[in-house]
């Protein structure tokens, strides 16, 4: 497999490819799903969540993020680095300026942002200087104290057309990338159909351009509970790369997410 940039990823869009993105936190598995064939590995926030134990992502330091995409990096040939910026990282420019290129230093090929159009002006200063960037909208978790809990959103007509200017903006400050979480399956598709740069979906529906996961959901090992969009692979392939194998087909071929995975 040839070296994933964004402009690779662009281009499945345009040919109508699905993209496969999972989430990764140290070598070993990023070397694994790397070998597997998948576009795009997260080191999320989630790490918060699935490996410190905690309750949310909100605990989690730029230091912490350097860390493990030191980590990641180390265990990949291919496939495209995005490394999450977490909670209150990027609260003024000169914050997000200096977190952001602390992550590409590490290896990151891209940062992402939760966020609407409040982070326009923070997006074109840093892909102005050199810093690609991942929007993400929908249900985004460093928010969830503010959203009452980690619940669907985009439902009402209201928040759903607002999600699509702030998409629109998103994109036009220069994000290459978005990631859609836990919105209503149309919503997905009307994002999708409503910008060019490619949309990465969880619980967003299949209409989305990709679809990504948490590693630990996805291999069906998460200690609380599996959310209503994953599926595990692992389990049906008893072997964890063939599981990976597995979620890069179906997810290419239009099978997954399948109805039981999405919001309506």
């Amino acid at each position: 497999m040839a070296k994933i940039t964004t402009s690779t990823l662009l281009k499945m869009k345009q040919q109508g490819e699905k993209i496969s993105t999972i989430t990764a936190y140290d070598a070993s598995f990023a070397k694994l799903f790397d070998q597997a064939g998948i576009h795009a590995i997260l080191i999320g926030d989630s790490l918060g969540m699935v490996l410190q134990g905690q309750d949310d992502t909100l605990p989690v330091s730029i230091d912490h993020m350097v860390y493990h995409t030191q980590c990641v990096k180390r265990g990949v040939e291919n496939t495209l680095i995005i490394s999450d910026m977490p909670f209150m990282s990027y609260a003024n420019l000169e914050q997000a300026l200096t977190n952001a290129a602390k992550l590409m230093q590490a290896g990151a090929s891209m940062v992402k942002m939760e966020g609407g159009a409040w982070l326009v002006d923070t997006i074109k200063a840093l892909v102005e200087r050199g810093i690609p960037v991942c929007a993400h909208l929908g249900l985004t978790p460093q928010s969830v104290n503010v959203f009452g809990g980690f619940k669907v959103q985009g439902r009402e007509e209201a928040k759903a057309q607002q999600m699509i200017i702030d998409a629109q903006a998103l994109e036009a400050a220069g994000a290459q990338l978005l990631v859609l979480e836990c919105i209503p399956a149309p919503l997905g598709k009307a994002i999708s159909e409503a910008i060019t740069i490619p949309t990465i979906g969880i619980g967003a529906g299949k209409d989305t351009n990709g679809q990504i996961l948490v590693m630990h959901d996805a291999l069906g090992i998460s200690c609380s509970y599996m959310p209503k969009f994953s599926r595990n692979f692992l389990q049906e392939t008893g072997d964890i790369k063939k599981s990976i194998e597995l979620y890069i087909s179906e997810v290419s071929q239009g099978n997954f997410p399948g109805e039981d995975h999405i919001f309506k």
